[in-house]
């Protein structure tokens, strides 16, 4: 099968796993919305949903499986494109988390004229001053 194709990338066949997952979490959050608000049969949907939804993970994952061992799809080429997702991921995820603390910093070492210039406005505890006996 893979000779008689002229480029060595793996075009998926049509699945009906995207839908049933859809509904599947459809009916999980509809039947944890029911279950939360008492409602009768909310906890059975719910059941329902989560036990579909598993199911198929469970079988669009074997599926993936077997596209890449048994039927051999995966070639090198469509290798490098889960792993190149997978880098570009952490990639974001290593530059969001580097401009939250940025932000945070930059924002708690220079604070703005709109707050006062000060990082925390001046509380008042209510406690007593030890160098002052009349407070």
């Amino acid at each position: 099968m893979i000779e008689s194709q002229r480029h060595s990338y793996h075009l998926v066949d049509p699945s009906p796993w995207p839908i049933s997952g859809s509904l599947g979490a459809l009916a999980t959050t509809v039947g944890g919305v029911m279950y939360m608000h008492s409602f009768q049969g909310g906890a059975t949907l719910l059941s329902l949903g989560l036990i579909f939804l598993l199911y198929t993970m469970f079988v669009w994952w074997r599926d993936v499986l077997r596209e890449s061992t048994l039927e051999g799809h995966h070639t090198k080429a469509v290798q490098l494109g889960p792993r190149y997702g997978s880098i570009l991921f952490i990639v974001s995820e290593v530059m969001f988390l580097f401009a939250f603390f940025w932000a945070s910093s930059h924002s708690s070492l220079a604070p703005t004229v709109e707050i006062g210039g000060i990082l925390a406005p001046k509380r008042d505890w209510g406690f007593r001053s030890l160098g002052n006996p009349s407070s």
